[in-house]
């Protein structure tokens, strides 16, 4: 199984790290929440006002929840003795998110910094090995990075959503973020850029990162897929099986990643009502836990939905 020699590789890296107390910093907090089934069951969370210097995700999590470890300490296999294997046949396991992106490394060896959100989740993994990126810690990845780092924020515009752009931008700074200009879509991708694509599907599928929803949670992470004409929206369960499909009107809130890029959020829908309904849709409150989020008449739906999660 490809992840799982990936997390012993990553693992061996990372047995060595201990558990030494240090002082705290003077600025920046840190919020660690655990959740299960792709954020629709909550388990426990928790905010510090400041941060340990070299203080890493499981120290973190181990001081308020019973955590059991493998591959040397490195990896979370129980908390609270819910573990990971398999369940009603399917491989289940604990995957965390630093401000909305998933972590390359284990625990143990993820150092946190001031402001980060730390977010367990314990889901099906058998439809999607990987989910680079959810929508459910917004504003971050946006305000705070990665890694302390800070990352330029950018609009891919389609000229005829201009009204959803300026929406976009207007959620964003009310939440705190610095956004550069906006350009139109197409524009050259470095890997030092978190950009928001907004625009019909029809028009924003050019684009390579995008494009990979149209293939499944198995390659995007998004449980959810357009058809190529951007007329059709279907909401997959975990999975990857087809649970609705949702046509005029309807709109997507998700993000995903390609190569060595920061995540791409893609602010979409099958018209421009669907992509208005989207860009309303990038609210802090409404995005919260979910991974991803469709939108139709106005309400918006968790994505992979939670009423049919194991």
């Amino acid at each position: 199984m490809r992840r799982l020699l990936a997390l012993v590789l990553v693992a061996a890296g990372s047995a060595g790290c201990g558990l030494g107390a240090g002082e705290a910093m003077d600025s920046g907090g840190v919020s660690v929440q655990v959740t299960r089934n792709f954020g629709a069951q909550g388990l426990g969370a928790y905010q510090e006002g400041k941060v340990r210097p070299n203080e890493t995700v499981m120290r973190m999590l181990q001081r308020r929840f019973d955590v059991q470890t493998r591959y040397g300490g490195g990896f979370v296999n129980e908390i609270d003795g819910l573990g990971g294997g398999r369940r009603s046949g399917r491989p289940v396991d604990w995957f965390f998110y630093v401000n909305g992106i998933e972590a390359a490394e284990g625990a143990a060896s993820r150092r946190i910094q001031p402001g980060d959100q730390i977010w367990w989740d314990h889901h099906d993994w058998g439809a999607a090995m990987r989910i680079p990126a959810i929508v459910g810690s917004f504003p971050e990845p946006f305000k705070s990075g990665s890694g302390g780092k800070r990352f330029p924020v950018r609009i891919d515009c389609v000229p005829d959503s201009r009204r959803a752009c300026e929406e976009v931008r207007t959620r964003l700074e009310l939440a705190g973020v610095k956004v550069g200009g906006a350009t139109t879509l197409g524009q050259a991708v470095g890997p030092d850029v978190l950009r928001l694509v907004v625009g019909r599907w029809a028009d924003v599928r050019v684009d390579d990162t995008v494009r990979r929803i149209e293939r499944g949670p198995a390659v995007s992470g998004v449980f959810a897929r357009f058809d190529a004409k951007g007329t059709r929206l279907d909401l997959l369960e975990p999975r990857g099986g087809v649970l609705r499909t949702l046509r005029a009107g309807a709109g997507l809130v998700a993000a995903t990643s390609f190569e060595e890029q920061q995540p791409t959020w893609v602010i979409t829908g099958t018209d421009e009502v669907g992509v208005a309904a989207a860009a309303a849709a990038l609210d802090e409150d409404g995005l919260r836990d979910h991974f991803a989020l469709a939108v139709e008449n106005g309400q918006g739906m968790p994505l992979p939905p939670p009423a049919v999660t194991p």
